[in-house]
């Protein structure tokens, strides 16, 4: 891959990364398309298979893909200040809504339909934390096979529930033990 020499000038990050965090509905994975827009087709700043790179890299990092490729693509075009620019015009927006969504919620949570609106969403949130789950158990099972991946479940659940250890302190374990577990040799064939 040979990188673009297109250096992007600061205002027009700021607004490309503006237009992208008010509009990206739906968290990360929605954003994704209309980085692309911004980035690719509207700006040239990148190309398609410099875009795919970013998107690959994002992926395999942790933390939410909506700040990463933000932080990666202004840090590409634009150095520090594009990286701080494109990640803060991101944020900003869904912050600042947030924020006055939430004073409005506080200031009106006595009225009924207000409060049944917050009671509503809790079996809606449910129903995606369920649909979660399955997708996770999914993965897991294809990977691992169903009676690791319920030995795991098992042992992490009895390990965060019943002794009160750490969620990522549990992950971590298993990331330790999956780096410095000895690789199967095979078979000459």
């Amino acid at each position: 891959m040979t990188p673009t020499s297109t250096k992007a000038p600061l205002g027009a990050l700021l607004w490309a990364f503006t237009r992208i965090g008010l509009l990206g509905f739906g968290g990360g994975p929605a954003m994704i398309p209309l980085v692309q827009q911004e980035v690719v087709k509207r700006h040239g700043w990148l190309n398609d298979e410099e875009f795919a790179d970013v998107l690959a890299i994002g992926n395999t990092l942790p933390g939410p893909i909506a700040t990463k490729m933000p932080g990666y693509i202004g840090y590409r075009v634009a150095g520090v200040a594009g990286c701080f620019i494109a990640v803060t015009a991101v944020i900003l927006p869904m912050v600042v809504a947030m924020i006055a969504l939430l004073a409005l919620f506080s200031s009106y949570r006595h009225v009924a339909w207000i409060h049944g609106m917050g009671q509503a969403v809790v079996p809606v949130v449910m129903v995606m934390m369920g649909q979660l789950t399955m997708d996770f158990w999914n993965k897991s099972r294809l990977a691992l096979g169903w009676a690791m991946s319920l030995a795991m479940a098992v042992a992490a659940g009895a390990l965060i529930y019943l002794l009160g250890v750490h969620p990522g302190w549990v992950i971590g374990a298993i990331l330790a033990a999956a780096l410095l577990r000895p690789t199967p040799k095979r078979g000459n064939a």
